[in-house]
């Protein structure tokens, strides 16, 4: 008999991990509150349903190469960067491929998951759901938890004195949809993440003035490269990673601030990092915008706000900004499971207790995982689908991870570590995207193996070493190789530039010269060669010597 799964959520993990349970011959019954798939890609006019929704104009930050499922790439014509509308329209062409939909259960709230009294031994869970007032009780051989990181809207009023006070409107992020009702207003956006860099360019086309304030500063990129492709494309690469990991950080640091302040000087423009919040991964953001904007004035950078007044905003540099009609909190969100009894609700929030931000360190028996609470610096889909991977092939007995003692073990003594100063939080900063996945991947036997490629299809190999690390490359080999991978690599660029081609002019195309490939390909290729010879170089000289010791009398 097939292993009966809850799944959580019907949003973009939620819909990968059911795809992965029938992948494994599980029983995935998928649960989700809303009507519809999607869950935070599902637009609707309000929140009033406690969801946390898309604002309108919303276009995701990473290319559709990169950040699709990695056995159903986007249609060619799509756009590389997409509306909520075409992103959600994926998820439902991905739903109606695999026939997903039949193990949804919508407008279902999961109301308790706890553990069964004989939970020791067979790691079951009691799962109490209701659907239109009536409860139903079921019992699951494994728990699959896809809510996401928006559930839970964080709204610090009490770090801002005097809020009270104010005689404005005051709304979190999670309630802003569309600009209309800004018109004219003088605007305050707490919090410069990618919502609030959005949401300031945005309102900076209606509102009468718009102000921007951020604690720590940041890194503002593009979507485009030089070239114009798409930027995920050009870094997110398996030779930029290998070097990243071999030069000292400080050169690594050198170089990475060198390149973001060549488009426009940070420090200029208010936006450079605040001593005291460097980190070892700098924090960014994508908006293509907001340094025009800047430039142009209609949104100005401020520092963090000491207190309010009831028109007013008092800011740490001692300026004052009058008549400020609306404030609004992108203060981000904290992670919420009503649904599990304590102490694993409290230890879920802490990603230090989540083994590989998957699996509850206290677990005897690993058959709950919680899929996409992540943060990685690359594709968030394609991180929870390869959790997802990993997760049900745990469920059904194929891979194993340490036991709990010892998982709780390691995890209580970083916690002390950090708490005592010693330690740096590894939730803090995003995950490296291609470590994240390499080391999952490892785990299922999926990793691509590059020297074995590189002697059985070194144009593969080449594309998968010094191209882009799109997901396909995860299904190239192991459980779950999908046959189309291969021309799915090679033909990337294809369905790139495809939706860019929409004007052609007779005789204007030139195909690739080997001076484009030099130029992109060239530097990284001689600086990774040089590393090499000089590691070698070292081990040459040191085998001698050692040989030399041993056979001297």
């Amino acid at each position: 008999m097939a292993k009966r799964v809850a799944v959580i959520g019907a949003g973009v993990s939620g819909l990968s991990s059911i795809k992965c349970c029938l992948d494994e011959h599980l029983e995935p019954i998928c649960f989700e509150r809303s009507n519809d798939i999607g869950g935070l890609w599902k637009f609707t006019e309000t929140s009033k349903d406690g969801m946390t929704r898309v604002y309108k104009s919303l276009v995701t930050n990473v290319c559709k190469e990169m950040s699709c499922y990695s056995d159903f790439p986007f249609q060619e014509d799509y756009p590389n960067f997409m509306n909520h509308e075409k992103f959600w329209n994926y998820l439902q062409e991905f739903a109606e491929h695999f026939d997903l939909l039949k193990y949804i259960q919508f407008k279902t709230t999961v109301c308790s998951i706890t553990k069964r009294p004989d939970f020791s031994e067979t790691g079951q869970w009691d799962v109490v759901t209701e659907t239109e007032g009536r409860q139903d009780r079921a019992v699951f051989d494994a728990v699959m938890v896809c809510t996401g990181h928006f559930l839970n809207p964080r709204l610090p009023l009490e770090s801002f004195p005097g809020i009270h006070k104010f005689k404005g409107q005051i709304l979190h992020s999670q309630e802003y949809k569309i600009p209309a009702g800004f018109q004219d207003k003088r605007v305050l956006v707490i919090g410069l993440g990618n919502t609030g860099g959005d949401i300031a360019v945005e309102l900076s086309r209606t509102a009468a003035q718009v102000l921007l304030s951020t604690r720590t500063g940041t890194w503002v990129i593009n979507r485009s490269s030089d070239g114009g492709y798409p930027l995920n494309m050009m870094v997110t690469r398996r030779h930029h990673n290998f070097i990243a990991q071999v030069l000292p950080s400080c050169i690594l640091k050198w170089i990475q601030e060198r390149h973001l302040n060549k488009r426009f000087d940070h420090a200029n423009y208010g936006l450079n990092i605040t001593k005291g919040y460097l980190r070892k991964k700098p924090k960014k953001i994508v908006n293509d915008e907001l340094p025009t904007c800047i430039l142009c004035g209609t949104v100005t950078i401020k520092t963090s706000v000491k207190e309010f007044t009831e028109t007013s905003a008092v800011f740490e540099d001692g300026t004052v900004e009058e008549n400020i009609d609306v404030v609004i909190f992108t203060t981000g969100y904290t992670y919420s499971f009503p649904f599990f009894e304590e102490p694993l609700k409290t230890l879920c929030t802490k990603k230090i207790f989540l083994y590989k931000l998957v699996f509850p360190s206290n677990l005897e028996k690993t058959t709950l995982a919680m899929i996409g609470f992540i943060s990685l610096t690359g594709s968030i889909l394609a991180g929870t689908e390869l959790q997802a991977r990993w997760a049900t092939r745990i469920f059904k007995g194929l891979c194993k991870i340490p036991p709990s003692q010892k998982l709780m073990a390691e995890a209580m003594k970083k916690e002390q570590l950090i708490e005592r100063g010693l330690m740096k939080d590894p939730g803090a900063d995003k995950i490296d995207y291609i470590s994240y996945m390499d080391d999952l991947a490892s785990f299922i036997g999926v990793k691509p193996n590059i020297p074995l490629l590189f002697i059985k299809d070194p144009r593969l190999a080449w594309e998968v070493f010094f191209g882009p690390c799109t997901p396909y490359q995860y299904r190239l080999m192991g459980p779950g190789k999908w046959d189309g991978a291969r021309n799915a690599i090679l033909t990337q660029w294809d369905r790139t530039l495809k939706p860019l081609k929409t004007r052609t002019i007779p005789g204007s195309f030139k195909p690739a010269s080997m001076s484009h490939y030099l130029k992109a390909w060239g530097a990284p290729i001689l600086l990774a060669s040089f590393l090499l010879i000089y590691k070698s170089s070292i081990f040459l000289k040191l085998v001698p010597e050692k040989l030399q010791d041993r056979l001297s009398p």
